[in-house]
């Protein structure tokens, strides 16, 4: 677990062999670019760094979201994107016998990543499915999430694709997967037995050995960087399954939320958007008791506010990070401290 920003000498395209990057708020919002994304990425595979797209959308085919990469003129093939719903019909394989009967509420995509892991998709509780993995998509109805519900009552075993309560659209932040899930948790009081997508580290996983390809060991947890928007799966999951994380300030996350983290969800190096990836990461040092550094930025925590040099300054976030969490691990509660509005 990630308790501290860390430092690097060189840019961290060049310190890490292996991008695990994020796609809703990182590369995209919906249909619409990030910017400067797309360029940092090609700059950072140029550096030498390869990229695996992990996503807990469960609801596009990796042909369908490798042909909207490419259209931001990037060079993806659909194997580099890890969707929640290839790791979903893994996993419910796992907890099924062979050609179970499986619930599915998802798009097209988990359908046919179920069916190929040779279950029988079925659409009714009626059905008697031995389980139910429940994803997302835009069109789902209400019907099909009481079948869910009929289902789990039932008996199913209960799995889900992810649990991001929000996800990025191209008007605004819509409700996700995880809010449809409480809805049927709330119909049934059940608690689903897994889930496939971030926070669990199982994604992250997936994709170094698949990066791997024909070499027998896959990428080392060390030589991995999981980047994305969100503290409570992009970044969590990173700590959780021993990788270093990077949050981006393009999507969910701001910097109330960063300055305000625990330790499961602090990043190990905090950047505005992608173009982070071609710089070094300073260091944050404590120049006395009060005072955080970080390059020319500093932070002041003293009679329970935190003041900073300016606060249009990605390092002076990152200074006063480093003064939060340490007066948060000594005991101290931040949300009781006034903490400085960023403009970034």
């Amino acid at each position: 677990m990630n308790a501290m920003l860390k430092s690097t000498d060189r840019p961290i395209s060049q310190t890490y062999r292996l991008a695990l990057l994020d796609l809703d708020g990182v590369v995209y919002r919906g249909k619409n670019p990030v910017e400067h994304a797309a360029d940092s990425i090609r700059a950072a595979q140029r550096a030498g760094m390869q990229v695996e797209y992990t996503t807990n959308n469960s609801s596009r085919f990796q042909r369908v979201v490798a042909e909207q990469l490419r259209g931001f003129g990037l060079d993806v093939e659909p194997r580099q994107v890890i969707t929640s719903s290839v790791v979903a019909a893994r996993m419910v394989a796992r907890h099924v016998p062979a050609g179970a009967r499986i619930l599915v509420l998802g798009a097209e995509h988990l359908r046919e990543e179920v069916a190929g892991q040779g279950l029988t998709v079925v659409d009714h509780a009626e059905d008697t499915p031995e389980a139910v993995i429940q994803g997302w998509y835009p069109d789902m109805t209400w019907q099909q999430m009481a079948e869910v519900s009929y289902a789990v009552e039932r008996g199913a075993l209960y799995l889900v694709t992810n649990r991001d309560l929000t996800i990025p659209r191209e008007l605004g932040i819509a409700p996700g997967c995880g809010s449809m899930i409480q809805a049927v948790i709330n119909a049934t009081g059940a608690e689903p037995i897994a889930s496939a997508g971030k926070p669990e580290s199982a994604m992250y996983d997936e994709a170094r050995l698949l990066a791997a390809g024909n070499e027998t060991e896959p990428v080392s947890r060390e030589s991995c960087l999981a980047i994305g928007d969100r503290l409570d799966t992009d970044i969590e999951a990173g700590n959780r399954g021993g990788y270093d994380s990077l949050a981006v300030l393009t999507g969910v996350t701001n910097p109330h939320e960063l300055m305000t983290a625990p330790a499961h969800l602090r990043p190990s190096y905090i950047v505005r958007d992608l173009r982070g990836l071609q710089e070094a990461q300073p260091s944050t040092d404590a120049s006395d008791g009060n005072v955080w550094t970080c390059a020319d930025a500093t932070a002041r925590l003293e009679d329970d506010s935190l003041t900073v040099s300016d606060a249009t300054d990605i390092n002076a976030l990152r200074a006063a990070c480093a003064a939060a969490w340490t007066y948060a691990d000594n005991g101290g509660d931040i949300g009781s401290v006034s903490l400085p509005e960023f403009s970034l």
